[in-house]
């Protein structure tokens, strides 16, 4: 059962997103996105350039924590955890630390630099959120407490001895030693993920972050020409992306799924669009980022599983 589980693990969550697919294909009124197709390509590989600067960043993180890793092998391995981006919170993301560990990676390591990838991500959509407030004025409660709750970790992270903290708490016997454990390691991943929040890298990677979703909010803005009736600027669908991401990642839910969705409908309705264009808009817009990252992570994972050697690249 232990060997087998993993793969049953596995093949039901394959099950769950091809299911999840089919239920937005079915809503999905493909002629106007047929009309429009090269604009939904060209929003594909806005997408596409999205992976590849965050690509990038987790390569450079991995550097910075002594790991350097080949481009190919890097990409693969991060590409691969998009197969479980519909987990909650994309935790399931952390999938790709069974790549790292046979390299002898430590899985802190490959913790902190998940870690450091998800709060960057979500300061850049609160920045990119922060394009609607003027507008939207109900969704300031949540995006200005996502910047409080970004800004309080940033300092945590920054100010807080997490060393001296891990091996206070593994010493630490009037805790039970069932939390003493967890909350040790916790704390050591903490340690290695202040490591990759210093000014220069933690600003090279906010960048990064910043571009990359920039992309995918520009993406929006251009499938919204598939109804020229409608005017969206780019700087407005830009925002309205970064809200909806935003709140989709503080839902909780697998994905953001639902969630995402309903707030890129309504905002796009507030800003012009009949419900239905909204909808058809936001499905299209969902299928060329979300849907796009899934496929491509289980193309991933499947040249993973039948690489029999990794690329690692040796410190000199």
């Amino acid at each position: 059962m232990r060997r087998f589980l993993p793969y049953v693990v596995m093949i039901a969550f394959a099950v769950w997103c091809l299911v999840a697919l089919r239920g937005d294909l079915a809503k999905l009124s493909l002629v106007p996105v047929i009309r429009a197709w090269d604009v939904v390509l060209l929003t594909a590989v806005l997408s596409l350039t999205n992976y590849v600067l965050r690509i990038v960043r987790w390569r450079t993180y991995l550097a910075r924590l002594g790991h350097q890793i080949s481009y190919r092998f890097a990409a693969l391995t991060f590409t691969a955890g998009f197969a479980y981006t519909l987990s909650p919170g994309k935790v399931g993301e952390m999938v790709r630390a069974r790549y790292y560990t046979p390299l002898g990676v430590p899985l802190s390591d490959v913790a902190a630099a998940f870690f450091a990838e998800r709060f960057l991500d979500l300061v850049a959509m609160v920045a990119l959120a922060t394009l609607v407030v003027a507008d939207s004025s109900g969704y300031r409660g949540a995006i200005l407490g996502g910047g409080a709750g970004a800004l309080a970790c940033l300092l945590a992270l920054t100010l807080l001895p997490w060393s001296d903290i891990s091996t206070r708490l593994s010493s630490w016997s009037r805790i039970p030693r069932m939390l003493r454990s967890p909350l040790g390691k916790i704390a050591k991943m903490l340690a290695s993920t202040r490591v990759l929040l210093s000014p220069g890298l933690l600003l090279k990677g906010f960048v990064l972050g910043l571009i990359a979703w920039s992309l995918e909010g520009i993406g929006l803005g251009l499938l919204s020409s598939m109804f020229p009736d409608s005017h969206l600027s780019l700087v407005g669908a830009t925002g309205i992306y970064g809200v909806a991401v935003l709140i989709g990642g503080l839902s909780f839910l697998p994905g953001g799924l639902g969630s995402t969705e309903a707030v890129m409908t309504g905002l796009l309705a507030t800003a012009g669009f009949s419900l239905s264009e909204a909808f058809l808009l936001t499905l299209t817009c969902r299928l060329v980022t979300l849907w796009l990252a899934v496929v491509l992570g289980w193309v991933a994972v499947l040249i993973l599983r039948q690489r029999r050697t990794v690329e690692v690249i040796p410190w000199q």
